[in-house]
């Protein structure tokens, strides 16, 4: 990088940081005529502004370790789950900040999320007024293992895109070659709109993946009621569980909400549905069930995506979350299936402060649980 941009990228991070510190300053300062914070105290709307502003992953803890705020680059880094610091590692140095009056600088190690390298962070915890502390977080090897992770990209896709687009090549030939014979050319048509779909799919899916991976994720931040998303992902499955007369059901106990983009969520809960289906066998059972649950005083949603089908090997449910990873390759392609749903599912629920789960035996099927953090109805 130029070194005037790299002073001008230096420069602007600066001026944000000392806004955002002021900004805090003020909050505290009108605080001081209240009672000490209590957890669940919310930031100001300035100092909300500031920290989503920030590229760099930031979020501010109060007193009692309850995230006051924090930004998607944070959420994604898994900085935070829900109102709590999102790992115990960061905890700690939070609270020995708070107790020591002392700036840290340094590694930061994260939890190991499956299919992913354990990357250490750097990052700064500097312990501000009332026990208030402020952690910004940047991913020192973000530049490698973005490099690393577009050579494999672009080496899956290339081998990825060369089967449909030669199949296409051939059918498109075999149609030419029986241009006097109707049934024939009508059967090779038929395989031409087959492979088309399934290259529009898989260009639209690896569109859908590279936004996922940018620097801003999540498109729109509403409160999103989860029957909503059911009912949408259970609409796009609907055809193709009849054609293999795979029963859909769901169950929700009671009205539940979350915070996000409706229509990402809906991607995902719909790569689930899907997954479940091409993996089961005919006249199987998929179901969606809603729960909500409280762990540390925090409520999340859990979204469940159950099948009785062929299930996951216990040594290969970590892999699954990984592009074009597939369990059984002849299955997939039959479905048409891109290896490319489980990952885009991954990366919806950590742009959204969540996580996907897996549990899964062979011949007994397989249960899919998106969790995300609980929101009260707007």
């Amino acid at each position: 990088m130029p070194p005037v941009f790299a002073g001008l990228i230096g420069a602007v991070t600066t001026l944000l940081l000392v806004i955002l510190v002021a900004a805090i300053r003020r909050t505290v300062e009108g605080r001081q005529q209240l009672s000490v914070p209590r957890a669940g105290s919310v930031a100001s709307t300035d100092m909300s502004r500031v920290v989503g502003a920030l590229r760099a992953g930031t979020l501010l803890v109060g007193s009692h370790d309850e995230v006051l705020t924090t930004n998607q680059t944070a959420l994604a880094m898994g900085l935070a789950r829900g109102t709590r610091v999102g790992f115990p590692e960061l905890l700690e140095l939070v609270r020995q900040a708070r107790s020591s009056g002392q700036i840290f600088r340094g590694h930061i190690d994260r939890d190991r999320e499956p299919a992913v390298d354990a990357v250490p962070l750097m990052g700064r915890v500097v312990p501000l007024e009332d026990g208030v502390v402020l952690v910004i977080a940047e991913d020192e090897a973000a530049t490698q293992r973005v490099e690393a992770v577009r050579r494999d990209f672009v080496a899956n896709v290339s081998h990825e895109l060369k089967t449909p687009i030669g199949a296409i090549g051939i059918l498109a030939e075999a149609v030419e070659a029986a241009s006097d014979d109707p049934e024939a050319v009508s059967r090779f048509a038929t395989r031409l709109q087959m492979e088309s779909s399934r290259l529009a799919e898989l260009v639209g899916q690896i569109i859908d993946l590279s936004r996922l991976q940018s620097s801003d994720p999540v498109g729109g931040s509403d409160i999103v009621d989860v029957e909503d998303i059911i009912d949408e992902a259970l609409a796009r499955s609907r055809e193709t569980a009849d054609k293999r007369s795979v029963v859909l059901s769901r169950s929700q106990d009671a009205a539940a909400y979350v915070m996000g983009d409706r229509w990402q969520l809906s991607d995902a809960l719909t790569n689930l549905v899907q997954n479940a289906i091409a993996y089961s066998g005919h006249g199987a059972r998929v179901s969606v069930s809603v729960t909500t649950v409280e762990v540390e005083d925090d409520r999340f949603v859990d979204i469940a995506v159950s099948d009785n089908g062929i299930g996951i090997p216990a040594d290969e449910q970590e892999r699954i979350f990984e592009r074009f990873y597939r369990v059984d390759y002849g299955r997939s392609r039959e479905s048409g299936g891109t290896g490319l749903g489980l990952s885009i599912v991954r990366h919806i629920a950590a742009s959204h402060g969540g996580s996907i789960t897996v549990w899964s035996q062979p011949r007994q099927g397989s249960t899919f649980t998106l969790r995300l953090p609980a929101q009260e109805e707007g």
